[in-house]
This record gives C-alpha cells, structure tokens and sequence, in this order.
C-alpha cells in the first residue's frame, strides 16, 4: 500500500480532540471493549491506524465513523490513554467540514478564534434588518402586553403577510437554505464515498425512494429515537438521560415551528388576528414551553457530562464540543427568557432579550452543517447504509 500521509489532517485532528491519537499501539483493545463493534464491521481500531497513517480519504467516507457514539468505553479500556472515541469524534469533525459547502463558512466554524465572527455575522444581519424595518424602538407596557414580539420589526395594515413575519422568514429561511443545501450536498458526497469504499459504485438494481425511506431510513430514525445504541454504552450512560430529552426537545419545537408558520403564512392571510402572539393556553404553547425546558435541561445534563470528563482526563476541552452546547444553550435560555419578560411586562430588556434569540436561533439553523449538529443528519444516513450494505441490494442471497 502506498501510504500518503496528510499532515494538514493529523493537525486537524488533533486540534478538535485527537490529540492522544499517537497513544495507540493498536492492541485492539477498543475494539473488543465498544458494545457497538461487530465482526462483521469492527471500530475503532482500523479507524485509528488509518488516522496515524493521514489517510483522511479513507476516513470521510467511511460509515464507522458515524456509527461511533463516543460512549467512552474504549477510552476506559484503552492501556495507553489513546482516547480512540474522541479521536473518532475528531475525525467526524473533519468530515463535517470536508463534505460541507460552501467551504469557506466550514472552515469559519473550525477554530474558536472566529467565534466572534460566527456570532457577529447573525447579530449584524439582524440588527440592520430591524433598523430597515423601522420597528426599532421599545412599545409600552399596554402594547407589549398585547402583541408581544410579534411587532419586533414594526406593523403594516397588509393582510397577507405581518411585516415580522416576513422579517423573521428572510432571516430564518436564508440560513436554513444554507444549511439544507449544504446538507444534501454532504450527503451526496457521503453516500457516494461509503458506496465506493466497499467497492459498490455500480448496482444491478437500486431501491426507490419509497423503498429506501421503508427499509433503511425510518428504521434508522426509529432507532435513533429510541436510543437503541446509546444504552448498550456502559461507561458513560449518563448521556442519554441528557441526549434523549434534547431530541424530542426539538422534535416538539419543529412542531411548533411547522404551526406558526402555517397560521402566520398562510391562515394569516384569510384570519390576520392569526398575526398576533399565541395563547398560552394553546395546546402548541404548552408544547413549546415543555419543549424548551426540555431543552435546556437535556443540554445542561450533557454540559455537566463534558464538564466531568474532561476535568477525570477523558476528554479534551474543544471547540467543536463546546460551541453546539453553548448555542443550545442559549436558545432555551433566551427563548424561555423573552417570554417571562413579556408575562411580567419590561419591554425594554424584553427586545433585547428576544434580539438575542433571533441570533442564537439563527446561529442553530446556519451552522447545523459544520458543527457538531451535523451528527444529527450523518449519523442517521451511515445507519441507513449500515442497513443497505446488508441488504440484498448489495449482497446477492443466491450467494450467500
């Protein structure tokens, strides 16, 4: 085998957790310990040679990567302090940064030197957004009380459309389209790159979407959901207590964010009192506010998870770890924030309050490709080819 090595990789790497990666003298340890690994497909242990050797290729497309759910059993077996889950969690952010478009706000995610950029970016669009939009200014506390945020970036008497919710869906919709056209680029390239590494560029017959959806990709979601691989970790099962509660987290704000935009956009035009806030009383209110503590409580289990690892040496403090939690974070805390402000009247701290929500909400939705959220899409689409590779698709059962 001719091994060309790449150096910009192992730096890489190293800068977003690798850093023991040297460590490992392939005893095969980790592979033995992970509760994930088959003999069909063992990891971490061909993973951390192919890492030592530069072989950044062979690792971005390579599905195992993504089946990691850095549990940590194998850095608690490892005899030489190799850590392989959070090298494998580096080589994932890598990946995500490799297979993302466009490249230059890949690369901006990369380092926490541009941290300031990444919240400055959204803080500036939307703060020029609501200057042009001539709602800049703090309402009285009667009309506060009556039409909370939803005069954030002023008011029209145009029936099809409120003026802020048309601010809103620039900003959110611009970042979200980013985000979705980058993600199915990724994918694209993943999918394409997991096929040619077990040799399956060309197929006798593909699955359908309807098929593909059936056999390989709902089972995947079901799976997530249920925290099937999660529970199976041993060591640091603290994790789904934290992981699980932040996954219907979002699932109930997708909701409610699929129904505001349903009766602003659309029912708004035929009933414009639909414009205004949501009763607190509404069933999709309720939801989105157990939704949100959810959130908050899910993020701050696994923020004290990485807090109590990285001070026992199990894992390196890095950017790529922290900044999702932190961004998460903050979208609970200021959304939850803004509405207590409302119910108890201060507009003025309100505003910005609420201002600082739209940044954090629009940092989530922009930089889901590049961060450590993209595991959310990636991993769900290498357990879906995790199922296809088995699959007669692939492997003729006449020859089996």
């Amino acid at each position: 085998m001719n091994v060309q090595p790449d150096f910009d990789f192992i730096k890489a790497m190293k800068e977003a957790g690798g850093d023991t990666l040297k460590k490992c003298y392939q005893c095969a340890t980790c592979s033995v310990a992970c509760p994930l690994s088959t003999d069909t497909n063992p990891f971490p242990r061909k993973q951390m040679i192919l890492a030592q050797w530069g072989m950044k290729d062979k690792l971005t497309n390579d599905s195992s990567i993504f089946l990691c759910h850095q549990c940590g059993d194998c850095t608690e077996m490892c005899p030489r302090g190799a850590r392989p889950g959070e090298v494998l969690g580096a080589i994932r952010a890598y990946a995500y940064r490799s297979l993302a478009w466009p490249k230059a706000l890949a690369d901006l995610c990369s380092s926490a030197k541009n941290l300031p950029m990444l919240i400055g970016i959204p803080a500036v669009v939307i703060f020029v957004l609501w200057l042009v939009s001539g709602g800049m200014h703090i309402p009285s506390g009667e009309q506060f009380a009556k039409v909370g945020y939803t005069h954030f970036f002023g008011h029209w008497d145009f029936r099809w459309l409120a003026k802020n919710v048309l601010f809103i869906d620039i900003i959110m919709l611009t970042a979200l389209g980013i985000a979705l056209t980058s993600v199915y680029k990724g994918i694209s390239r993943l999918w394409k790159g997991m096929e040619a590494s077990i040799g399956q560029n060309e197929v006798a017959y593909r699955p359908s979407v309807p098929q593909f959806v059936k056999l390989f990709l709902w089972p995947s979601i079901v799976e997530i959901l249920q925290h099937t691989r999660f529970k199976e970790c041993t060591v640091n099962n603290d994790r789904v207590k934290g992981h699980q509660p932040l996954v219907f987290a979002f699932i109930g704000l997708f909701i409610v964010t699929c129904y505001s935009l349903f009766t602003q956009d659309v029912l708004g035009i035929f009933i414009p009192s639909m414009h205004g806030p949501i009763s607190m009383w509404n069933p999709i209110k309720l939801l989105a506010n157990v939704s949100a503590v959810a959130m908050i409580a899910g993020i701050g289990i696994l923020w004290m998870n990485r807090t109590k690892m990285e001070a026992a040496g199990k894992a390196t403090k890095t950017f790529y770890d922290w900044f999702l939690i932190w961004v998460i974070m903050g979208v609970g805390v200021t959304g939850l924030a803004a509405q207590l402000l409302r119910l108890v009247g201060i507009p003025s701290l309100g505003y910005v309050v609420y201002y600082l929500h739209l940044i954090s909400v629009a940092m989530l939705f922009l930089y889901l490709p590049y961060t450590k959220f993209a595991h959310i899409v990636y991993r769900t689409f290498a357990l879906a080819f995790e199922r296809y590779r088995e699959s007669s698709f692939i492997k003729n059962p006449l020859n089996q």
